[in-house]
């Protein structure tokens, strides 16, 4: 017999089944689409949303939303990527929770106008939550500029903590950025909401 006849096949990561839809009290959470390239453009052509994500290039146009949107639509990637809607289901951000180098990484931004308004808690609670029943015992890595305070309010109060600090490139600065590293441990959301 063979080593290779004693050896086990590889074994997958374990995948959360494709983005659902979440309804929360003000908010459609919804598998994005290719009509929402003119919202997301418009969103992310505002340097104030921009300079606060790493991989997003300041300018920002319809074509580059497309390019993005193609593969995230195309249902090939095991990622999570939700538009955020209103009743009116008009596209005013996005959460993710993606796949990268074998970890989850939760991701998100809101068009500035609706900023201060809980959306982005509300948003990220729910996506969260729903990937934390898919996924129980895995833990979510996030981040954020050093310069982002909100954001990192927001971690902190869905039960994400610290767990280092570095420079990461940012493309909208086109230059390297402090970023603090956060991650929320399995559980570790619904202990928040009972605190």
């Amino acid at each position: 017999m063979s080593a290779a006849a004693l050896q086990r096949p590889g074994t997958k990561p374990m995948m959360p089944g494709p983005a659902p839809v979440i309804s929360t009290a003000r908010l459609t959470l919804r598998p994005h689409r290719l009509s929402d390239a003119p919202a997301i453009a418009e969103s992310l052509s505002d340097f104030a949303v921009t300079r606060m994500l790493a991989r997003v290039p300041a300018p920002y146009d319809r074509q580059d939303a497309l390019d993005w949107l193609i593969p995230v639509t195309s249902g090939a990637m095991p990622d999570w990527s939700l538009a955020i809607t209103g009743s009116d289901d008009v596209h005013i951000g996005n959460v993710s929770i993606e796949l990268r180098h074998g970890r989850w990484h939760l991701g998100y931004w809101l068009n500035r106008y609706y900023w201060q308004r809980g959306y982005m808690s509300e948003a990220a609670e729910a996506v969260l939550e729903r990937f934390s029943r898919r996924m129980p015992d895995v833990p979510v890595h996030s981040g954020v500029f050093a310069d982002n305070p909100a954001s990192l309010r927001l971690q902190e109060k869905l039960g994400f903590r610290m767990t280092g600090c570095s420079e990461i490139y940012s493309f909208a600065r086109n230059t390297m950025v402090a970023h603090i590293e956060t991650v929320l441990q399995p559980g570790a959301l619904q202990q928040q909401k009972v605190a």
